[in-house]
């Protein structure tokens, strides 16, 4: 552990980059409450998706590096603003006709389409809770209704309607004049209608803590703002939330960048220490647009699990998380093979290395050994040439390779060759473009399936691989690279692909001559 601790203190991977820089809030004391607090928002207007995931799997891999580091205890909070005002009648609920009415309320309000929970809030509620408990993430889920209704957030409103000007100060100066006429941090939350509203303040009373304002019938309220009868607009909600909940690092995207400074400050005014930031990028889909979940572009997460693991998603969120990324299916395969090359590598590796090692980030101390004996880009040309339609094919060339191998002993591998044939039915099917060789490189590859059918030594990757790199270099293939080029066009139908000699090991030394002989004949390209 000490090695361990030591290695993790100069580690250039991020979370332990991040951890260090938190553990500097507290290095002349430690926390009064006794614990270093964490926290993830959500918002459950809709389903949760990868950008959920992502939050919170990113937050989760710092609070790991943040213990590596320390011994103080940590929490972590997933906290669902449960208060907000349904805007509009979602497109992806049954009874939507029946939800119109309850616009404007908050969702913990709103009656439940699917019928199974209380309030529609509490039904998303169950999805994100239900949702973070299939990855194994340890949390504590905070409702925002229960928070305003239960005196967890009085002190903190109290103050805010003691130093209101200062608060709305703050708000003031990021609006637009023509917003700023009617704007209050304050959202009251009508005593007969039950909705949300935004209406300006006629007063706001800090000797006994009340608001005062007219409704759209233009009769006069007055409210006080403890008891879940008001709501903070989202901004000042932010930081009041840091000051009420001592919170002491919370992740965001790029897109809130922009108000970090607000939060901050409206933090400090309520009282609170404003906590450490970490500000990621946003994932971009195939076209570089930005994801989003009301447009459905780019790749869900339950997309991603229909053609690979859930590690390898992990793998994808943890590199670089301050650089967009495009997040379409073609990263999938990429994605799934460098895990299993992290993971490989993870067992020789002293503390140094490991630290730096995605895999550490992915799965703490206890990281499993790869399996994985087959490449996922292998397997997804085995499909291709095999015509495998299940997974059951694919095994049959698999045992030949690695006879010590089976579905029992190497449930990974099982796993990935039934995604691997989803995937290549779904992506790779459609768009393989076989062409014909041309004269230079038919006759290399006539050289090669003679060489083939004359091989009598070990059927072994890196030897195949040799017999390979040598007919390319032998026939003036310069660079080599469009030796293998060819070789993955004209008998694969792709401009790439895996080490041809480990290629050959898999499929078969006569089955590839085989494969050489129909591509040079015609007979795959259309």
């Amino acid at each position: 552990m000490t090695d361990l601790r030591d290695a993790a203190m100069s580690s250039k991977a991020w979370p332990f980059e991040e951890a260090r820089r938190l553990l500097k809030r507290y290095e002349k004391a430690p926390p009064e409450k006794g614990y270093v607090l964490f926290e993830t928002g959500y918002g459950p207007s809709g389903l949760p998706h990868i950008g959920t995931f992502g939050e919170v799997l990113r937050t989760t891999m710092i609070r790991r590096a943040f213990e590596v580091i320390s011994d103080i205890p940590t929490r972590l909070i997933c906290f669902s603003d449960d208060v907000d005002g349904m805007r509009k009648v979602p497109g992806n609920v049954p009874n939507r006709e029946a939800l119109a009415e309850h616009l404007q309320k908050p969702l913990t309000s709103v009656p439940d389409p699917f019928g199974t929970h209380e309030s529609f809030g509490h039904h998303n509620n169950a999805m994100l809770r239900r949702f973070l408990d299939t990855f194994g993430f340890e949390y504590e889920f905070y409702s925002a209704t229960e928070f305003y209704k239960s005196g967890r957030f009085d002190e903190v409103l109290k103050r805010a309607v003691e130093r209101y000007d200062d608060v709305m100060k703050v708000m003031l100066k990021s609006l637009r004049e023509e917003r700023q006429q009617t704007y209050s941090i304050f959202l009251p939350i009508h005593p007969e209608t039950g909705r949300v509203m935004y209406v300006p303040m006629k007063e706001v009373n800090a000797r006994d803590h009340t608001i005062t304002f007219d409704d759209e019938d233009g009769r006069e309220w007055v409210l006080p703002v403890t008891g879940g009868n008001v709501k903070l607009q989202w901004k000042p909600d932010f930081g009041a939330r840091w000051a009420a909940l001592d919170v002491d690092f919370e992740m965001y995207g790029k897109d809130h960048s922009t108000n970090t400074p607000i939060y901050d400050r409206i933090c400090e005014i309520l009282g609170g220490r404003k906590p450490e930031h970490f500000t990621y990028e946003l994932f971009l889909d195939e076209n570089g647009q930005k994801i989003s979940k009301s447009t459905g572009n780019g790749i869900s997460i339950d997309e991603w699990l229909t053609y690979a693991s859930t590690e390898s998603l992990s793998y994808f969120m943890y590199l670089k998380p301050k650089t967009a990324k495009r997040m379409h299916f073609d990263v999938i395969p990429k994605a799934v093979d460098e895990y299993h090359q992290q993971l490989r590598a993870y067992a020789g590796q002293d503390a140094a290395a490991r630290v730096n090692n995605p895999v550490f980030h992915i799965h703490g101390a206890d990281v499993p050994e790869s399996n994985m004996v087959v490449s996922f880009a292998m397997l997804l040309n085995l499909a291709s040439v095999a015509h495998a339609e299940d997974k059951e094919a694919l095994w049959g060339f698999i045992r030949r390779y690695a006879p010590q191998a089976s579905p029992e002993t190497h449930p990974d591998l099982d796993d990935a060759a039934g995604f691997a044939i989803r995937y290549y039915n779904d992506f790779v099917k459609p768009h393989r473009q076989f062409r014909r060789a041309d004269e230079k490189e038919a006759a290399a590859m006539a050289d090669l399936a003679a060489r083939l059918r004359a091989y009598d030594g070990e059927v072994e990757d890196e030897a195949l691989q040799t017999m390979v790199f040598a007919v390319g270099k032998e026939h003036g293939f310069e660079p080599l690279r469009d030796w293998f080029k060819a070789l993955y066009e004209v008998c694969l139908g792709a401009s790439q692909g895996p080490r041809f000699g480990g290629f050959i090991a898999l499929y078969g030394v006569t089955e590839t001559a085989d494969l050489i002989d129909a591509a040079l004949k015609g007979q795959l390209a259309s």
